[in-house]
């Protein structure tokens, strides 16, 4: 199988992520987000990666909301967002996605993300379930939450 990785914030990461601007959606660019995170190599960092070789072919960005913002679960608690997965072009269909989500479900926290490019049977796949939606909370997004035992919606 393959390791998921929690990426450096580094120079060499921010090269490494100028390839999936390439191949991928404008707005699924980390770059931003890892320009304006570079302060050490060894700062907590909310970039998640899978590496075939010495190559990143797929990667994520996870945030941990406090859950005094939780306007989603039930009871409010401490939740992830997932921002921004996305495997390079040549990799996809080997479950590097997959792996990635799961990792993320191994926090055992409730997630919520947002479904993009026509992504909504892949989350639906891994479990995940769309939100009814709130114009005052979601703003244009489009909600699906993945929900560890005993964590409800909040109505």
């Amino acid at each position: 199988m393959f390791e998921v990785k929690r990426l450096n914030i580094n120079y060499k990461t921010l090269e490494e992520f100028q390839r999936f601007r390439e191949f991928g959606l404008e707005e699924l660019s980390m770059k931003e987000d890892l320009e304006a995170n570079i302060v050490e190599n060894d700062s907590e960092s909310p970039f998640y990666g899978i590496y075939d070789n010495d190559l990143l072919v797929a990667r994520m960005s996870l945030y941990k909301i406090d859950g005094k913002y939780d306007r989603y679960f039930a009871p409010a608690q401490d939740y992830y967002e997932l921002w921004k997965l996305e495997v390079l072009p040549d990799y996809r269909g080997k479950d590097y996605g997959t792996a990635l989500v799961n990792h993320a479900k191994s926090f055992g926290a409730p997630i919520k993300t947002n479904s993009r490019c026509r992504a909504d049977e892949f989350w639906l796949k891994m479990g995940f379930t769309p939100v009814k939606y709130n114009p005052v909370r979601d703003r244009g997004e489009n909600p699906y939450v993945w929900l560890p035992e005993g964590v409800g919606l909040q109505d």
